[in-house]
């Protein structure tokens, strides 16, 4: 039996999308456990478990999920973690089974978002026995320094934290898209998981996007130079936030991506083998032609060919 945990929130409408995929590639006997939003439960009959027990932090969610599913499945079950809006393109549990004799743990890495080196919970499979011995914690909390030199914790923190103080190897899905849309969105994990990525909520499209601009936004204008030495909280605080150019270009690549993702979407929907044109390079279609959010005045992004402190001018004049 696969035990498969996953977290739907916000919007309904990857819930079908998402069991279809298992359907097509699941092939051993599984049982689906979601934790549903508010009003989701009318899908609850398509899932072996659900439930819409309010809880803000998606990690706790899942991590309780997860304690739910090994102490309900045999010591050696398959235990397979991932978001809602992420599926398998192809047979999983075969390759799955093959590296879980080798390592006790298998998960999507994003060496893409800023050098992230967790294990990250948009696909992970390991077994109900490691999960209970470890015990496997989802949290952040386990910090690394990433590569502007600075400590961070993100979804998956504690995980990477309990592996490293066990010495404990771990096998890394990493990006095999041929074609990339977004350097971070729309993702091909060994060419075995898809990541929609910011599926339930709008995204500025990871650190990827917008980290190596950070400096160069705030160095660039009196008002970023005041902005950051002004405190994080408090009144100042708020302010802060509203004059921020770092903050301002997030909110413009979030407003592009917006777009973006509704049209990836509603490829997904009416194209079963959509992830072929993130794979074969020559193969064309929608995915090949769309171009990531110009970072640095290099892409069309929808027409605009806009400058990051451009960008955040023109956005402040229209505020």
């Amino acid at each position: 039996m696969i035990h498969i945990a996953t977290v739907h929130w916000a919007y309904d409408h990857w819930i079908d999308v998402q069991l279809k995929y298992f359907e097509r590639n699941v092939a051993d006997p599984y049982r689906v456990y979601a934790w549903l939003d508010a009003g989701m439960m009318g899908h609850s009959e398509k899932f072996f478990y659900a439930t819409d027990v309010p809880l803000k932090e998606h990690e706790r969610k899942l991590t309780l999920l997860g304690d739910l599913v090994a102490h309900a499945a045999e010591p050696d079950e398959m235990i397979v973690f991932i978001d809602g809006d992420a599926f398998p393109i192809a047979p999983m549990v075969p390759f799955l089974r093959e590296k879980l004799e080798q390592y006790p743990l298998v998960a999507v890495r994003r060496d893409e978002n800023n050098g992230d080196p967790q294990p990250h919970p948009s696909f992970c499979a390991t077994t109900a026995a490691f999960w209970r011995e470890l015990p496997g914690d989802w949290r952040r909390g386990y910090k690394w320094r990433n590569r502007q030199g600075n400590n961070v914790t993100d979804v998956g923190g504690n995980m990477l934290g309990l592996l490293k103080a066990r010495d404990i190897e771990w096998y890394p899905l990493l990006r095999t898209n041929q074609v990339n849309p977004h350097p971070l969105q729309f993702g091909i994990y060994g060419d075995l998981i898809y990541h929609h990525g910011g599926g339930f909520r709008r995204t500025a499209g990871g650190r990827v996007s917008w980290m190596p601009q950070r400096e160069a936004l705030r160095t660039a204008s009196w008002r970023g130079r005041f902005a950051a030495r002004l405190p994080r909280k408090g009144k100042l605080g708020y302010l802060r936030r509203r004059i921020d150019p770092v903050r301002r270009y997030r909110e413009a690549l979030a407003e592009q991506l917006t777009g973006m993702n509704e049209q990836v979407f509603e490829l997904i929907k009416h194209d079963d083998e959509f992830y072929r044109q993130l794979m074969e390079p020559g193969l064309g279609g929608e995915l090949a032609e769309l171009e990531v959010p110009s970072l640095d005045g290099a892409g069309k992004s929808g027409g605009d060919s806009l400058s990051p402190q451009q960008q955040v001018r023109r956005r402040s004049r229209r505020k």
